[in-house]
């Protein structure tokens, strides 16, 4: 009989979430649902579950269906939730059997041994809320910790209404990270009501429940007791739907003052900027690099480089930093994209053969193998408001940097019913939210208007040649333009991109600053002086 060993997550700030078979050289968080290589050094040994190999899931689903009676929980609402129980030799409840779905289908058991120890039966991975593939219309949905207390709520609304409304449960409080993989579907209600437990525990992760939902949509419940089960224990049905009707809108914190305002004051004076990479070093002279809860523009000319100087800027951040980038290419496909990095990594252009296969997987697996470079698949949808939350998503997935290529088309076709100007309004002001509300970089390309002097000849952009309403000017923290005269005689000229800084909100500082060149044969930037090209 093998036995379940578990220790901290490697990949989130679990204690014991993280879950392996003993001999086994990969494990799974049930916390934040990734694997990651066993760590023998950091096993717990003295806390691990047998595998009960005897409870199929076939086996478990034809077990008995029964109340609970000292929960004041009926076998109607044990029934319609699925809830299995074993027995033990005395004929009593031994066991909880807790089913969990994946597209609507049974795909593990969560085995609850009384009083208090848990087991997983069948494959854990990818699956969605307790209670999800029987919560469907209605308007509301409330948000439990725990399968019993999501059982709990639905007894009282079943005692009011004698019928079912959505109630969902998390397995933990450590579990948050399954309401980012069901965002889509728990927004979809008009109103998500959290009732987590009141310890420290529960409310922690009420607060991270409400950020990854979106204050919109959340209203808090507060409980007499610890949990919904004690509420309905303790005191009826009644009182617990009071709870419900009770619930109060989520209001974050956002009213500082006195010594709060100098704490603040601190915290700015010690922010960091990561500096551009070599290849765009004179922009630091200027700029100091990049910092989080700002928005940098970068405009140019169609064909100026743009690209290119996005990905170096990624490299840069994967290299120097540990932190998550999100891509968000709306002229390119996840595999455009993935060319263009795997060809820069390998240092050659794009157009070269000269690389095997087995070369271009490692260099695939610097960049993206450690899962910190993610990529949005748009699939041609790009005009609609879900590109924003899209963008929250990848913030919520834990990207401190994020690249939007580009906002002339993001905002296309408009945003909220909105055109022209005010969709560009709109846009930004969304963008600004998300920056400071996830503390985050954000990279915006903009395209430029149509100006008497060609910028494909080379000539540098001013803060009014920028496309799109004064709010992509106003709300950006720093304006980056660049040039190349791309029908230059001379190849060096041709692939010589001119900078120059538009707006520094951070230094002040702004004018041109150099240039940097395009190696054809590596596909990557080099720094270069200008002067050598005047």
């Amino acid at each position: 009989m093998s036995r379940w060993l578990h220790t901290a997550c490697p990949k989130c700030p679990s204690h014991d979430a993280f879950s392996f078979k003993e001999g086994d050289d990969y494990g799974y968080c049930f916390s934040c649902f990734k694997t990651a290589p066993t760590d023998p050094d950091a096993i717990r040994v003295d806390s691990f579950k047998e595998d009960y190999s005897m409870h199929t899931l076939t086996e478990i689903q034809n077990y008995d269906t029964r109340g609970f009676k000292e929960r004041a929980i009926t076998k109607t609402v044990a029934a319609h939730y699925g809830v299995k129980v074993s027995y033990a030799e005395d004929g009593t409840v031994s066991s909880h059997f807790y089913p969990y779905t994946r597209d609507g289908a049974v795909v593990a058991y969560k085995e609850r041994t009384l009083p208090k120890k848990f087991t997983i039966h069948g494959d854990f991975k990818g699956v969605q809320l307790f209670g999800q593939n029987v919560s469907s219309g209605g308007k509301r949905i409330i948000i439990t910790e725990g399968e019993l207390d999501a059982l709990a709520v639905s007894q009282a609304q079943y005692d009011k209404y004698q019928r079912f409304y959505p109630v969902v449960a998390l397995p933990s409080a450590s579990a948050t990270a399954m309401l980012l993989e069901q965002r889509e579907w728990l927004r979809s209600f008009d109103e998500v009501i959290l009732m987590l437990d009141m310890d420290e525990p529960g409310q922690k992760a009420a607060q991270t429940a409400a950020r990854i939902i979106g204050y919109d949509k959340v209203k808090l419940a507060k409980l007499p007791e610890k949990d919904p089960c004690d509420v309905l224990v303790k005191h009826s049905s009644q009182a617990l739907m009071s709870c419900i009707f009770d619930a109060k809108e989520f209001s974050p914190a956002g009213v500082v003052k006195g010594e709060a305002i100098w704490d603040q004051f601190k915290l700015r004076q010690d922010v960091v900027s990561v500096p551009y990479p070599e290849c765009l070093s004179s922009l630091n002279d200027k700029l100091l690099g990049m910092r989080m809860g700002e928005i940098a523009l970068f405009a140019s000319g169609t064909g100026s480089g743009k690209s290119t100087v996005i990905k170096e800027i990624v490299l840069e951040v994967l290299d120097k930093t540990p932190d998550m980038v999100g891509m968000i290419s709306l002229e390119e496909s996840v595999g455009e994209t993935a060319q263009k990095f795997i060809g820069m990594q390998l240092r050659k252009s794009n157009t070269s053969n000269d690389s095997t296969e087995e070369e271009q997987y490692a260099a695939f697996q610097a960049v993206f193998g450690d899962e910190r470079l993610i990529v949005l698949d748009h699939q041609g949808s790009v005009s609609d408001d879900s590109l924003v939350d899209k963008i929250e998503h990848l913030c919520l997935m834990g990207c401190k940097y994020i690249i939007l290529d580009h906002i002339t088309i993001a905002v296309s076709e408009g945003a909220k019913g909105k055109t022209g100007n005010e969709a560009v309004d709109s846009f930004m002001s969304d963008l600004l939210k998300i920056t400071k509300k996830h503390n985050i970089w954000l990279g915006v390309i903009s395209h430029l208007r149509k100006g008497e002097k060609p910028f494909e000849e080379g000539h540098l952009p001013t803060i009014d040649d920028i496309k799109g309403s004064g709010s992509i000017k106003q709300i950006s923290f720093d304006i980056i333009a660049f040039a190349r005269n791309m029908v230059a005689e001379l190849e060096q000229v041709r692939n010589t991109i001119k900078l120059r800084v538009l707006k520094s909100r951070f230094t002040g500082r702004t004018g041109d600053c150099g240039a940097t060149k395009y190696n054809t044969e590596t596909g990557r930037l080099e720094q270069l002086n200008i002067a050598d090209f005047e």
